[in-house]
């Protein structure tokens, strides 16, 4: 299928070819005509499979057939919620690229900052609204905003909403909004408070889902080190320096854990930078513009401050701690290997997170190379030591592999 193909407005189609996309991914080729048809929809996709386009430019359409050359007082059609500020900015960027050629606008508002700016931008009346969910409520409170008017409610990373605790907010946004409105609704992954969000507010919705949760890329190489635990920052400078990596993406479990990293790598002359909750707004998208200009060599994160990390070309994910969630391990590696490109995703694996690594093996059905051959591993019981854990396909080069060719591709699921 071709993006002509799709019925969109040629001031649309002019845009999108503009930047080069000829033709749909899969979520944008499914999501789109139903976004059209007017129906509500439930999109279970991954960041990185184009997902922002996929409601980004059907509500485009809709909004410049409504709208037109209107010379009326603009009124918030389309309001799209998404958890954090660094996503919002780039979905705001997403409808000023493809809306170009229409006289639609936006804005994006999200806490951290002065509200003036953005107060003063609504009073003058915008066509699309995209907010992260406390600045949102708040500015509504003070009378600032009228939903009355709107369209189209995208929730925009459901289940990343969820476990920043805004999913009460969530709820309350919902309510504010016409009940006559299209929702779309999309998550990466199917909790059960999701799904229950989405038989509260969607009405008879489609469902899409383009890559199952438990799928890994076929072209990301993955290896895993079994290490002690108290060598892993040993470990991880041995790799960065003797392979010469850069634009690394680190994930650390907790914000403390990062920042622990990041003076260990410091302290070894490495540049690095972290990005947690933590951190203000201002602070982490200057921290994210240094690691898109590679004036940073290495980003440690956390899952909830990646998930605002949108970068095509990242070649390295590094899984300093395993996650305790086995999607979320899918999400992380996902990072790396887009458009196209390769990538490489390493994980280290202390004794105590054996149980992690079982069960991300189970999810993943994924032969992925064990890299033997270093001087960090377990001090005793290892799996070169008869514990070897399901699956995995020992190396005993350094820290040379090649890529499996054993991945299982899993039966395609609603959740």
């Amino acid at each position: 299928m071709l993006f002509e193909d799709l019925s969109l407005s040629k001031s649309i189609q002019k845009a999108v070819f503009e930047e080069g996309y000829i033709n749909p991914t899969p979520i944008q080729e499914q999501s789109i005509p139903v976004v059209l048809s007017g129906r509500d929809l439930i999109g279970c996709a991954q960041t990185g499979t184009g997902k922002t386009a996929a409601f980004a430019i059907p509500i485009i359409h809709q909004l410049h057939r409504i709208v037109g050359s209107s010379k009326k007082a603009k009124q918030i059609r389309a309001l799209v919620v998404t958890p954090t500020r660094e996503l919002a900015v780039q979905i705001g960027e997403s409808f000023d690229t493809y809306g170009k050629y229409t006289n639609l606008t936006q804005l994006t508002i999200f806490g951290g900052v002065s509200q003036n700016p953005q107060v003063e931008t609504l009073k003058k009346g915008v066509d699309i609204l995209i907010a992260t969910p406390g600045r949102l409520l708040d500015l509504h409170k003070q009378g600032f905003l009228d939903l009355n008017h709107l369209h189209t409610l995208v929730l925009d990373e459901a289940d990343q909403m969820l476990d920043m605790g805004f999913i009460n907010d969530v709820k309350k946004i919902v309510k504010l909004t016409p009940k006559n409105r299209q929702t779309l609704l999309f998550s990466a992954t199917m909790p059960i408070a999701i799904r229950e969000l989405a038989e509260m507010f969607l009405q008879d919705p489609a469902k899409v889902e383009v890559s199952p949760v438990s799928s890994t890329a076929e072209n990301v190489e993955q290896r895993v080190y079994f290490v002690d635990k108290t060598e892993k920052r040993n470990l991880l400078y041995s790799l960065i320096k003797e392979e010469n990596l850069s634009n690394v993406l680190v994930f650390s479990r907790t914000k403390h854990g990062a920042d622990n990293v990041v003076k260990a790598l410091r302290k070894k002359d490495i540049p690095a930078e972290a990005i947690h909750g933590d951190k203000s707004q201002n602070a982490r998208q200057r921290v994210l513009d240094a690691f898109k200009n590679k004036e940073v060599g290495v980003l440690v994160a956390t899952d909830i401050a990646a998930r605002g990390i949108d970068i095509e070309q990242l070649p390295y994910v590094i899984n300093f701690d395993l996650p305790n969630i086995p999607e979320t391990y899918v999400h992380r590696i996902g990072r790396t290997g887009r458009a196209g490109n390769g990538g490489i995703a390493i994980s280290f694996c202390g004794k105590d997170e054996l149980p992690y690594w079982k069960d991300i093996q189970k999810l993943i059905k994924v032969d992925v190379k064990t890299i033997a051959d270093h001087p960090y591993q377990w001090h005793s019981g290892s799996p070169e030591a008869g514990e070897k854990p399901k699956n995995s396909n020992r190396s005993g080069g350094a820290h040379k592999s090649r890529k499996s060719n054993n991945s299982k591709k899993n039966k395609k699921r609603w959740y």
